[in-house]
């Protein structure tokens, strides 16, 4: 069996049954034939309000089971339009689920452990000319994979998707709030180059994000949004972050800080897809919380299907 293909289970055509990995890929470490690793970091340490985000890696693997199932790819990617042809995501890249980074290194209680362990793990990852698509885990999990990516490609564009800011000035305090301040002041994220989407808290100045609020993104076409986007990041190497809570709660409600105001799942699919071809060399997905989920698992099934939205990403992107 090669890293492109399906677990061979005998039940991978039913999302009930069989291993659970990432859209049914290979679980390995061994990465001589992979293009996307998916890493997960079960880390909520960095809370600031409802803890929970750590059983999130293991919930948007269960729902990929159903959402990823079909062999033929994932819609509309897999669809051809008059603007790009039909895309099959088992055919184009090799993903495989890395699994998670281990907990026993650093325990929820040991957040500078987590930071050095999950930098060195992506580092390495990397080193093999993989890409990582990290789920989180709180958002704060974003610092260490930055770091390593932005090691290996230089200072990055950060396109980011989310209800919160994330770059409070808390000084040297590392968490789920100010993760991305600090990213930039450590040189990982160029700010002239990067973008927020969907912010609707209060959103502190001085760092140098272009910001697209939730009211203007959702009062002009997304269409608008995307070209800003596009224009904003240009060629540069590019890491796409999405929360969860970027969603209104109405479409993802397990997560640990809900605001209300946001996109709907469609309006964050369509967003997601409109920057393909953008030179995206990393991505996470966080803030799943699967225990304040709703019947049916609403969130966690919504960030299965956006995580294999930004496979595509890195799938289709440019390579140096």
């Amino acid at each position: 069996m090669t890293a492109h293909d399906p677990d061979p289970t005998g039940a991978a055509s039913s999302p009930y049954a069989g291993l659970i990995t990432f859209a049914r890929r290979q679980a390995t470490r061994d990465l001589a034939e992979a293009d996307i690793a998916v890493v997960g970091i079960p880390f909520d340490g960095g809370t600031t309000h409802r803890p929970g985000a750590r059983f999130g890696p293991r919930a948007i693997r269960e729902q990929s089971l159903f959402v990823g199932q079909y062999p033929w790819g994932h819609w509309p990617w897999c669809e051809a339009t008059d603007e790009r042809p039909a895309v099959n995501l088992w055919e184009t890249a090799r993903i495989v689920d890395w699994g998670d980074v281990p907990m026993t290194v650093f325990w929820p209680g040991y957040p500078d452990r987590m930071v050095a362990e999950v930098r060195r793990t992506v580092a390495e990852i990397l080193a093999t000319d993989t890409m990582v698509l990290a789920l989180g885990g709180d958002h704060m999990v974003s610092y260490p994979v930055l770091a390593a990516t932005a090691e290996r490609h230089g200072p990055l564009s950060l396109v980011h998707f989310d209800a919160h800011c994330d770059t409070w000035d808390m000084g040297d305090d590392l968490n789920h709030g100010t993760m991305f301040r600090l990213a930039v002041r450590d040189g990982f994220v160029d700010p002239s180059r990067s973008i927020q989407v969907g912010m609707r808290t209060p959103n502190p100045d001085g760092v140098g994000f272009t910001v697209v609020d939730a009211d203007t993104l959702l009062d002009r076409p997304l269409r608008d949004t995307i070209d800003q986007i596009r224009a904003t990041v240009g060629d540069h190497p590019v890491y796409v972050s999405v929360d969860i809570d970027f969603l209104d709660p109405a479409s993802a409600p397990g997560t640990g800080t809900p605001v209300v105001g946001g996109p709907t799942a469609r309006q964050a699919r369509q967003l997601l897809y409109g920057l393909a071809g953008l030179r995206v060399v990393g991505a996470d997905h966080v803030e799943v919380a699967p225990h304040l989920d709703g019947p049916g698992d609403p969130t966690a099934i919504t960030a299965a299907t956006l995580a294999l939205d930004l496979a595509h990403l890195l799938a289709l992107a440019p390579r140096s």
